[in-house]
């Protein structure tokens, strides 16, 4: 009898061990992002230049993250998840993002507003598990399950922010000037409603509108650009 050759057993993904998790040794802020319509962007203006449109968008937000003394932790699809040790530098990122989405649109495509993107955001604060594993440090837990939640719930231009967010002190002075509505939604995977605040584009004319619908693309008053430029410590996000 002819001997087979000897073969070995590939582990499914599922049997694999995974990486050891710990316990974050303090809360943190996870900031989700999320491009409005990506798959429309793709169907106007073609596969290569909206990958290089969602790739240009990745660094505006990195930059942004960084400035705002945050780490981007992965890219999610057409989004980035970020992670922050106080919620008041988290929802000063996702301001700063919504602030100045106008001046990328305007800098990478002046006259062509197909090329144009929104973003969707949504921000929690809590306790995690962070996994070194071989890509990277990643973060898991139901903090983080949430604020990818109130991301899926975010339209372009706004911000979703859990209560706890919205109460800290640092992030109530953030949002005096600007327009915010309390919800309790539903969200698969909890139980009952969740007490949210939707953080909304101000209406009428803008730099980008024009009309007195709601401002495109995350245009926010004045106030707002002004407090993006003061988080980032300048203009210059090309």
């Amino acid at each position: 009898m002819l001997a087979l050759p000897r073969t070995s057993r590939r582990n499914d993904p599922a049997e694999a061990v995974p990486p050891p998790a710990h316990a974050a040794l303090a809360p943190l802020a996870f900031l989700f992002t999320d491009l409005q319509d990506s798959t429309g962007l793709y169907e106007r203006v073609g596969d290569h230049d909206a990958y290089e449109i969602v790739h240009r968008h990745f660094c505006f937000v990195q930059r942004i993250v960084l400035a705002s003394r945050g780490s981007v932790v992965k890219t999610t699809g057409d989004g980035v998840m970020a992670a922050f040790d106080r919620p008041v530098d988290a929802v000063k990122a996702a301001l700063a993002i919504q602030g100045l989405i106008g001046h990328f649109n305007r800098s990478h495509a002046p006259a062509d507003d197909r090329r144009h993107v929104a973003i969707k955001l949504g921000v929690n604060w809590g306790g995690s598990l962070r996994v070194d594993a071989e890509r990277g440090l990643d973060y898991f837990g139901s903090a983080v399950n949430l604020a990818a939640r109130l991301r899926g719930h975010s339209r372009g231009g706004e911000v979703m922010l859990s209560e706890v967010v919205a109460n800290d002190p640092g992030v109530r002075l953030l949002l005096g000037p600007l327009e915010t509505c309390e919800e309790n939604l539903p969200f698969k995977g909890f139980e009952g409603p969740v007490r949210v605040v939707r953080v909304m584009p101000r209406a009428g004319r803008g730099a980008d509108a024009g009309g007195t619908e709601p401002a495109p693309a995350g245009v926010w008053s004045s106030i707002g650009a002004m407090r993006a430029l003061w988080v980032l410590g300048g203009p210059r996000l090309s």
